[in-house]
């Protein structure tokens, strides 16, 4: 008799495993990382490289003290400390950086038993941790290059009634995180997992759909500014590659339509009316929690099953 091989989600289209689906976002993320790196130059490298190692020894150890089996090869730590690093500021110390990739591993994914099982998107509640844990996550940075003595972040802009260059943002010419500055990167990178097939269109068209026709309306129908809170922030990082989470998402289309509504609408109320410029991490987290909530309200009841 064969050895029964038991493993963990997601298990998707047959042939992909873990460690593949994993491979396909690092490669997605590739994009927004180089253009991370050619914007904000070495600091954001070695933010970059602090995050990533320090998820990978974290879990390493983590797992060890524990004696458990080691997960590192499957690469969703490398995913979840490149995904954090993505979503900090160039200028953020090495330390934190470290303590929220560990944190990002250990309490939110491994305490609760490890990839598969943890409740909430890994780097983004570690983003959130850090954002009320540490001042300098609010620090504004700049491209090098930049005039950043009279440059101000697109959203701070918006928030002020000033549209930013359309070209700018899609370009990275603006002030932001590591990764969500360059609109282009992260749209190549999105299209990339929609055409392997690692996500599907529904959140992120939902999301990001949302965002945009509810800033539209608020913003008196200026579609270029409405265009502007799209390509503003953490949306397009948080639409592609953190809200599409096989884990903390839905199941079925319905429920990731949902999902994807409920994180827009959650993202423009903090943006417009929120204490924090950016809602997007919040958002995601909130409706991480809801999550189980949402699934069971949509998933298909089986035939002859409970009709409750």
């Amino acid at each position: 008799m064969e050895k029964l091989n038991i493993a963990v989600s997601p298990h998707i289209h047959g042939r992909k495993t873990t460690g593949g689906v994993m491979l396909d976002v690092i490669l997605a993320l590739l994009p927004a990382t180089i253009a991370g790196v050619i914007l904000f130059g070495l600091d954001a490298l070695l933010v970059i490289a602090v995050c990533v190692a320090s998820a990978v020894l974290g879990e390493f150890l983590f797992n060890l003290i524990l004696k458990r089996d080691q997960t590192i090869g499957d690469l969703s730590c490398v995913v979840t400390g490149l995904l954090l690093a993505l979503n900090l500021p160039a200028s953020v110390p090495l330390w934190q950086a470290a303590v929220g990739a560990v944190f990002a591993v250990v309490l939110v994914k491994g305490v609760f038993g490890g990839l598969g099982k943890n409740i909430v998107n890994p780097a983004i509640t570690a983003r959130v941790f850090m954002l009320l844990a540490f001042g300098s996550m609010t620090s504004a940075v700049f491209p090098k290059g930049m005039d950043s003595a009279s440059g101000a972040t697109p959203l701070t802009d918006l928030d002020n009634g000033v549209a930013p260059s359309l070209l700018d943002l899609f370009l990275g010419k603006n002030g932001g995180a590591i990764g969500e500055t360059c609109a282009l990167a992260l749209i190549i990178g999105g299209v990339y997992l929609l055409i392997r097939r690692v996500i599907s269109w529904h959140i992120p068209v939902a999301f990001i759909g949302t965002v945009f026709l509810f800033t539209l309306l608020l913003e008196g129908g200026d579609m270029e500014a409405a265009l502007a809170w799209v390509l503003s922030g953490g949306l397009l990082i948080g639409a592609f590659f953190m809200a599409t989470d096989y884990v903390t998402s839905p199941i079925n289309a319905v429920g990731k339509i949902i999902f994807g509504i409920g994180a827009g609408v959650i993202t423009v109320l903090i943006r417009f009316w929120g204490v924090y410029p950016e809602g997007v991490s919040f958002a995601i987290l909130l409706m991480n929690i809801v999550n189980p909530f949402i699934d069971a309200k949509c998933n298909r009841k089986l035939f002859g099953g409970d009709k409750k």
